[in-house]
């Protein structure tokens, strides 16, 4: 599925998962629709990540679900994900795509106009934008957090790739970001932390979808 078509984009991060497993949320959101999952969760160690998208891989391969990995290129490689999305102090886009393949999907997080138009010169597939709304899950500078959906406006106008907001996002707010221009969103604790993650999910891309037709 091209990232155009993600309307919801689940971010792993098993500290926020209220007892359950990365694999148990997963789950629950493929239930509920989700279109894409990255494996994040920063706080465990590089073999539990990896175990952990074994098992992701497995479940995202027979579900239809593209398995993006946060960060970590050679984690991606090893599990056979369908991408990596990068920080701005990643590595590069071009040594990513090397290192992946030309069908790799590759995304990059972006905050600012410029760094949206630079990644896509890079040949980054979609950008993640955000913080849009004030988050609790990273620490971000104060110039690129809970800046709103009218950034998110000016990098859609800026760019031709597909873009995802990202942070403080939940089913309240997605139909702005996505009114916006967005095509999708990507959350942490809307889906990880609801008692229901499948019915969160479906809450979720029913708000984007309502944002799109507005």
């Amino acid at each position: 599925m091209p990232p155009q078509d993600w309307r919801t984009y689940l971010v792993t991060q098993e500290s926020l998962s209220a007892g359950r497993s990365t694999v148990e949320i997963a789950r629950a959101a493929i239930e509920g629709g989700v279109d894409a999952i990255q494996l994040r969760d920063k706080n465990r160690s590089a073999l539990r990540r990896y175990e952990t998208g074994q098992r992701l891989r497995e479940l995202t391969a027979e579900t239809g679900v593209d398995l993006i990995v946060n960060d970590r290129v050679d984690l991606a490689q090893s599990i056979d994900a369908d991408g990596v999305h990068l920080g701005q102090s990643d590595l590069p886009v071009p040594v990513a795509r090397d290192l992946l393949g030309e069908d790799a999907v590759i995304g990059k997080s972006t905050s600012f106009v410029e760094e949206a138009r630079a990644a896509e010169r890079e040949g980054a597939d979609y950008l993640g934008v955000g913080a849009v709304y004030g988050t609790s899950s990273k620490n971000v500078p104060d110039d690129e957090a809970d800046f709103g959906p009218e950034r998110v406006r000016e990098i859609v106008d800026a760019v031709e790739i597909p873009v995802v907001g990202i942070g403080g996002i939940d089913a309240a707010n997605a139909a702005a970001v996505a009114a916006a221009g967005a095509d999708g969103v990507a959350v942490i604790s809307a889906i990880t932390s609801a008692e229901d993650p499948a019915a969160a999910t479906r809450e979720l891309r029913e708000a984007v979808e309502r944002g799109r037709e507005r």
